[in-house]
């Protein structure tokens, strides 16, 4: 997948014949100079974010084996989704969420650094890991809802799913394809720098967001000025429960992500123990899912044109499939073409249902709404790190990924009569009816 997409301008059209840049920059000039700032700073905290993943599991697995103390690292990270998603959504939707997203990298660059000391220093240990995972994932409930509540702002709606797809091709290659090995490159060779070399990549970003033109503080109506944040978040609530379609796709991506978190939690001490990897290769193990990524960010627009419903049932039974593969499996091998598979299914997922929502959900609403879904979505993310736990411990270490085949499966197989081509259609004729 949490779960947390280059597209062509018109499907079919021919680019004109020029050197690899100038194509890039006339392909990129239609979405404007703030998608620019926005791609670059997402790019550049995203070869952080790929370090600090590798790292910091890593960093848990030399203080302990317990595959229930490890996990809890994702545990903490996830939790803030369940206790403040609502809040941040509601926050996102009164504030300039160009300021939102600067301060909250802002915190990040310092969180960060203070656990790169801490590992320089050699004070390192599974309470700071947990206190700062915790306080990371705060920060990323504000960043992550006004980010998807900016875009719409940013680029036209009838661009949202280029836009969305070109975001998600930089976060794939620089989060799971540079970032990945590079952070255990650098774990390796000296513990503190992945952590710091993060702390620099959220300082860059939060420039770069910082200096976008103009504010981005969504209209209210005359009435919403004297609302209360409770009265906000019931509104956010009530929209997306009432929305039969977007209700059932949150439900959906919260069971995917709880189940992808189960295995992803252990999954450092799958690759040491059982893959036999060592810290250099589990980066490189992170990494084998760019492949389906890439092509998932670049291709998602084009599968999904005619019968996105069809595409999103195919994707979760692509992800079940895959997780059974992984179990199945003690060939490093395997198992990287196994994860390239979920990263395709999970990227054209999300560029699907991001865009569908940003499309859908009323501009005034988007940051409430969004964190509705997310909580529903993301909220499923530390249970899941718990179960995997859990059944690591108990079952063995391969048992989370079984887990996980069953209940995609089933999960996909009864979704068909909601989630389709047909209900996908009503609900945008709806919205430009």
């Amino acid at each position: 997948m949490s779960t947390s997409e280059p597209l062509p301008e018109t499907p079919g059209a021919q680019p004109p014949r020029r050197g690899l840049g100038r194509l890039f920059k006339h392909a990129a000039e239609p979405l404007g100079p703030n998608y620019q700032k926005l791609w670059t700073a997402s790019a550049i905290s995203n070869i952080g974010d790929g370090v600090r993943w590798t790292a910091l599991p890593l960093l848990a697995a030399s203080l302990t084996r317990d595959p229930a103390k490890v996990a809890a690292i994702d545990l903490a990270a996830t939790l803030p989704w369940f206790l403040f998603a609502l809040i941040a959504g509601a926050l996102v939707d009164r504030i300039d969420k160009k300021m939102a997203m600067s301060i909250a990298n802002g915190v990040r660059t310092l969180l960060m650094l203070v656990l790169g000391i801490a590992v320089l220093m050699d004070a390192s240990s599974l309470v700071v890991l947990y206190i700062v995972a915790f306080l990371l994932g705060c920060a990323e409930t504000i960043f992550d809802n006004s980010a998807q509540a900016l875009m719409p702002a940013v680029v036209k709606r009838e661009h949202l799913e280029r836009a969305n797809g070109r975001l998600y091709a930089a976060e794939i290659v620089n989060n799971q394809f540079v970032g990945p090995p590079l952070g255990g490159f650098l774990f390796a060779a000296a513990a503190a720098v992945p952590f710091l070399l993060d702390s620099a990549s959220f300082a860059l970003s939060a420039l770069l967001i910082a200096s976008m033109a103009g504010s981005f503080t969504a209209s209210r109506e005359p009435e919403a000025a004297t609302t209360t944040i409770r009265t906000d978040i019931a509104e956010g609530l009530r929209w997306l429960w009432n929305h039969r379609l977007i209700r059932t796709l949150a439900i959906m991506l919260g069971i995917w992500n709880g189940m992808s978190m189960a295995g992803f939690a252990i999954f450092v001490l799958f690759a040491l123990e059982i893959l036999g990897l060592n810290e250099v290769g589990f980066g490189v193990l992170l990494a084998a899912s760019t492949v389906g990524s890439l092509i998932g960010s670049l291709a998602a627009s084009r599968i999904s044109k005619q019968r996105p419903g069809t595409t999103l049932i195919a994707m979760v039974m692509l992800g079940a499939l895959s997780s059974l593969g992984i179990a199945l499996s003690s060939s490093a091998i395997v198992v990287g073409l196994m994860s390239a598979i979920v990263g395709f299914a999970g990227v054209v997922w999300n560029v699907i249902t991001v865009s569908l929502r940003q499309a859908i959900i009323p501009e005034r609403m988007l940051g409430r709404v969004n964190s509705v879904y997310r909580l529903l979505g993301w909220g499923s993310m530390p249970i899941g790190a718990a179960i995997g736990g859990l059944m690591g411990r108990a079952y063995g270490l391969r048992s989370p990924f079984f887990l996980q085949f069953a209940v995609l499966a089933a999960m996909a197989l009864i979704a068909i009569p909601i989630v389709n081509n047909r209900t996908i259609a009503a609900a945008r004729a709806e919205t430009t009816a």
